[in-house]
């Protein structure tokens, strides 16, 4: 088992509703996700897989694998950030996301940083 202290990677994730791609009538909702990792860890640490569960509002699950993010496996240097922006359709107006990436460090452990939670609303649509 990797040393934690060694793998800390920190996400943060803020979603943005795209009215302007959005069809309410059509029950297509999209949403841009834009994603910051910062390796707060003392080695590189690369990003080979993705791993997201998006879950609507009527509480239908969509479960994306694939590898690296936006066709790039970022290796991401101690104290650096890597950033990228990717988006989802949903067919109600409320739902979230969460998953992790499966990252490798340079001895070659392998490792999941989690990645938490979070909404995706058009917006007044939540009370």
């Amino acid at each position: 088992m990797p040393d934690q202290a060694r793998n800390l990677i920190n996400i943060m994730v803020e979603s943005e509703y795209l009215a302007d791609q959005s069809d309410a009538e059509g029950n297509r909702w999209v949403f841009a996700y834009h994603v910051s990792i910062t390796n707060a860890g003392d080695q590189p640490a690369k990003l080979l897989t993705r791993h997201w569960v998006i879950t609507d509002g009527e509480e239908r699950v969509q479960e994306v694998h694939g590898e690296g993010v936006i066709g790039e496996q970022p290796r991401i240097m101690p104290g650096q950030t890597y950033e990228y922006s990717s988006g989802a359709i949903l067919e109600t107006s409320v739902g979230s996301m969460h998953g992790s990436y499966q990252m490798t460090n340079e001895a070659g452990e392998q490792f999941d940083a989690e990645i938490a939670p979070f909404s995706l609303s058009e917006p007044y649509a939540i009370n």
